[in-house]
Order: structure tokens, then C-alpha cells, then sequence
């Protein structure tokens, strides 16, 4: 398994800022699914608006200024111990069905109107592991897991 923890090029500016990713060899007759891993909520006071509103920049499209969605990237994320504490359950769960872990902190400012993961509506072919949800799962960390399908070649061509 191939297992990717990336380091910040300069100091963070918070302690949730580091970003999860797996890639699962088969899933849901789809091969090598990539899973973007997320914090699946949070208390209302664990970071205050103002300190949050101080990580966000500019807007990557002018449209969309709202800073509200930017603010759940953010907490969205996984501090250093957290992510710590994912990547060995999940090599230790899950080390014959995984090819790769990834790990990268966030890139700050985070751009004003991003849309965090949990934002994301389900379809078709986009979907959500929740971790919580698996009787073995261990960890008090709101796990989720966000995948889109389309974006996977299937494993037997129809």
C-alpha cells in the first residue's frame, strides 16, 4: 500500500488543517475508487466564526463570495493526531483492500465559496461511507468519506 503524508511547506495557521484520501482496489464494481475522507460534524464553538473568517481569501469564482462553505472545508479537516489516528486504523482494517493513503495539508487562505465535502449531494454515482455506521469501526472521530463512481473505470467492461 502505498501511503502519501505530504508536510507543509510553512507553518499552519490551525491545527484542522490536514486533508484524507484512500484509494480502495474494488468498490461497488469499480476499481481503484477513490474516497476523500472528512470530519462529518463538529461543535458550533470548537473554532470561533472570526478566527475561521481569518483563514479565508479571495474567491476563486467572483460569484461566489459566501464564506460559509470555505468555513466547513476547514472544519471539515483533520488535525495532525486525527489523521494519525485514521491512517493506522485504516492500514490495520483495511490493508488488504486499500492501494493507497493520502495525507495533505490544506492550502491557505482557502478560497472564499469552496464547497466543503459534506456539501455534496449524493446520486447515482456519488456516494458516502459513513465509518460510524461500521459496528468495528473504533475511533471517536465523525468519519466520512465521500466517492464519485463516474470518475472510476469499471471492473468488468459491459
Amino acid at each position: 500500500m502505498d501511503i502519501t503524508i505530504t508536510p507543509s511547506s510553512s507553518p499552519l495557521p490551525i491545527d484542522r488543517a490536514f486533508c484524507l484520501s484512500m484509494v480502495i482496489k474494488s468498490f461497488k464494481g469499480r476499481r481503484d475508487v477513490e474516497v476523500h475522507l472528512f470530519r462529518a460534524n463538529w461543535d458550533d464553538g470548537e473554532i470561533k466564526k472570526s478566527a475561521l473568517d481569518a483563514l479565508i481569501g479571495a474567491p476563486i469564482d467572483p460569484s461566489s463570495t459566501d464564506p460559509t462553505s470555505s468555513r466547513t472545508v476547514i472544519l471539515e479537516s483533520f488535525t495532525d493526531c486525527e489523521r494519525d489516528l485514521i491512517l493506522n486504523y485504516l492500514k490495520e482494517q483495511y490493508s488488504t483492500r486499500l492501494t493507497a493513503l493520502h495525507s495533505t495539508p490544506l492550502t491557505f487562505p482557502v478560497p472564499a465559496g469552496l464547497k466543503g465535502l459534506s456539501q455534496v449531494q449524493a446520486g447515482k454515482d456519488i456516494g458516502f461511507i459513513e465509518f460510524e455506521r461500521i459496528p468495528s469501526y473504533p475511533l471517536e472521530i465523525p468519519l466520512k468519506g465521500l466517492y464519485d463512481l463516474s470518475q472510476h473505470p469499471p471492473i468488468v467492461e459491459g
